[in-house]
């Protein structure tokens, strides 16, 4: 008589389930891939496929593989130790591109702060604010890269400031008052993008002047 084989033993532990995703994990994903839009890294149809794909996304591990071709959404490099040794600061790298973006919601940039050589602006639905009246201009020619997909952007700059347009409206505006300075070496504002059934404003503050800031 043959006997009988035991039951098999599942070893391991068995897969959790997946994790739900909250209203907070798909907005930061869509911010990720407004970034990316604004850089380049991605086209305007890539862009509103993958947004549509993060508003339907259930789980966080829908969500994973939107922005795993993307900077962003690769994991952290492992820490190398500095020729410093233990405790070493590390080395000062060069200013990279501001990002102010806003996906269903606002953001802004007003009063003192530092305006580099490029600013990439997005807004989905959403409104971006760019205030360069109160601004420190670390560089003569500063480009803003303005990308408005439902969404709006408002950019002001000093009277004396030259302010020139190289974008383009697509079902949209994107109004920009071109003014030169009478100081060739004045800071230089180029708005470049496009609008698509949103709008790009910009124009100089009368009143507000560079030099009234130097002051200071």
């Amino acid at each position: 008589m043959t006997a009988e084989k035991p039951p098999a033993v599942r070893l391991g532990k068995e897969s959790p389930p997946p994790v739900r995703a909250s209203d907070g994990d798909r907005d930061r994903v869509a911010e990720i891939l407004a970034e990316a839009l604004a850089e380049g890294r991605i086209d305007a149809d890539e862009h509103a496929e993958r947004v549509d794909a993060v508003y339907a996304a259930r789980t966080v591990d829908e969500l994973g593989p939107l922005i795993r071709d993307l900077p962003a959404g690769q994991p952290p490099a492992p820490a190398r130790a500095s020729a410093g040794g233990p405790g070493a600061a590390p080395p000062h790298g060069g200013h990279g591109a501001r990002n102010v973006v806003a996906v269903l919601s606002g953001a802004a940039r007003r009063g003192r702060w530092s305006t580099g050589g490029t600013i990439n602006a997005v807004a989905v639905l959403g409104g971006v604010e760019l205030d360069f009246t109160q601004a420190m201009f670390e560089q003569q020619y500063v480009t803003v890269n303005a990308v408005a997909l439902l969404g709006g952007i408002e950019i002001r700059v000093p009277e004396n400031v030259s302010l020139r347009c190289e974008g383009t409206g697509f079902l949209g505006g994107f109004e920009v008052e071109e003014a030169e300075a009478a100081d060739p070496d004045a800071p230089v504002v180029i708005v470049k993008g496009w609008a698509i059934l949103g709008g790009v404003d910009a124009k100089p503050v009368r009143g507000k002047r560079v030099k009234d800031l130097r002051r200071d």
